[in-house]
């Protein structure tokens, strides 16, 4: 028996879709290379963007044909298409969808599973053993001993409700996980060879505010630093009305957690952030990437914008323009604006923007940024850096620095899950080239492997 999974969206759904894996090995499924040699399709879905949406369909609609040459194949929708209310209107139009489960949940997979394998097992169990809870088994076998970095889940849903997004209607409420399970989820990991975490929430921030008797998000990352064998811990996406000082000193005091922050501004202008709900101003986004740069020196600052959200002017685009110039961030993700249905932009808020003018601006931001991600990078040539290393890609082998820059070296060593000292001598906007300075070891990489295999 085999399966086949396709992963479309954020760095939850890569989470979602490795606890899914997993579960089904417990199962008894192995990995198929292709969704034409598998007993079980998996699509995980994202809805953020249309263009996300519509790869969805496509997958769907590619499906089709095969689904009527192999019926008995199961054929799974997963994520922000079905939604935690579901969705009819994809269920009426795909009718040979088998399962639909909502996003980060594989019950109703693992229960139409164990029914046509006649097995006497208790889903909800299972669901909480082998995917989503203590964490046992958080990877599926073929990344066991090789993955060097993973995600960890914090945050599940969100309650801000910006007006233009869709996750609060498809993820749910903010719910935070228990403390001990992700505790547990790290070890695990760790033990499988995964060197670095990374904590995902829809705004990270603000984990434990819905639960009083957790921790913060300080206090959490205080109790991963005390694990063995974990080296870095990063954690996104945070929110500028949540960004504390507490949290700023944590990333600064402690050793494992890098220093790298992704802040969303999402536009430059007040009166489009009024519009967005996303309850600060442009001067106070200034404000803080001025707090963060002074608490956490050397820091790395990621942003996202949207261009083109109903009712942007040509002079409030370049209020946006003239902030990212000003501030100068690391990265920038850029994202056109498209209606989300649902939300309350889509129900209020004419698309008034026309598309060739939203690539037009995209266009502009994606310059700016290319050119000052470039002279930033630059500043890193001649110096040493420590770059963990994740795999190899052709030639050269590819690792991220502490502040989350990419790093490509050559060497006929195997260099998976080290950390070693760089120095870079070429740097463009995107990536970085670099010499190790520092023997590399060998035996290391494959030692961790037959370890945790």
């Amino acid at each position: 028996m085999k399966y086949y999974i396709w992963t479309e969206g954020c760095q939850m759904n890569v989470a979602d879709s490795q606890r899914v894996a997993a579960a089904l090995e417990h199962l008894g499924y192995e990995p198929a290379s292709a969704a034409e040699e598998a007993d079980v399709i998996v699509l995980n879905t994202c809805v953020v963007r249309q263009s996300a949406e519509d790869k969805a369909y496509g997958r769907l609609n590619a499906l089709r044909p095969l689904k009527k040459q192999r019926p008995e194949v199961v054929v799974n929708l997963m994520g922000c298409l079905v939604g935690v209310k579901g969705n009819p209107k994809v269920a009426e139009r795909f009718p040979f969808v088998d399962v639909f489960s909502p996003p980060s949940d594989p019950r109703p997979l693992l229960a139409y599973l164990s029914q046509r394998l006649g097995r006497d097992i208790e889903v909800e169990e299972t669901a909480q053993r082998f995917a989503w809870m203590d964490g046992e088994v958080p990877l599926p076998q073929e990344e066991r001993g090789k993955a060097v970095s993973a995600y960890i889940p914090v945050v599940y849903g969100c309650s801000h409700a910006c007006t233009f997004c869709i996750i609060p209607y498809r993820r749910g409420p903010e719910r935070s996980r228990p403390p001990e399970m992700i505790l547990a989820e790290a070890r695990a990991l760790v033990a499988q060879g995964v060197r670095e975490i990374t904590l995902l929430g829809q705004i990270v921030d603000r984990y434990g505010k819905d639960e009083p008797e957790f921790p913060t998000l300080s206090g959490l990352l205080r109790r991963l630093h005390q694990i063995e064998g974990l080296e870095r811990i990063r954690f996104l996406t945070s929110h500028p009305n949540w960004m504390t000082d507490e949290l700023l000193d944590t990333v600064a005091e402690l050793p494992k957690v890098m220093p790298h922050i992704e802040v969303p501004v999402q536009a430059g202008d007040d009166e489009v952030l009024a519009r967005m709900r996303r309850g600060y101003t442009a001067e106070q986004y200034r404000r803080l990437i001025e707090r963060i740069r002074t608490r956490i020196p050397g820091v790395s600052i990621a942003t996202d914008i949207i261009v083109g959200f109903p009712g942007e002017t040509e002079a409030q685009f370049q209020r946006t323009y003239d902030l990212l110039a000003e501030l100068r961030l690391d990265m920038a993700h850029l994202a056109r604006y498209s209606p989300r249905e649902g939300t309350v932009a889509a129900r209020k808020m004419p698309d008034d923007v026309p598309e060739e003018e939203k690539w037009r601006r995209f266009r502009l931001l994606e310059a700016l940024q290319e050119r000052i991600a470039g002279e930033i990078n630059q500043q890193y040539v001649g110096k040493e850096v420590l770059v963990l290393f994740e795999e190899r890609v052709r030639r050269r082998w590819k690792g991220r620095t502490e502040t989350n820059k990419l790093v490509f070296v050559e060497s006929e060593f195997d260099l998976r899950g080290q950390i070693l000292p760089v120095r870079i001598t070429w740097a463009g906007p995107w990536s970085m080239l670099g010499e190790i300075t520092q023997q590399a070891d060998a035996s290391h990489a494959v030692v961790n492997i037959s370890q945790h295999a």
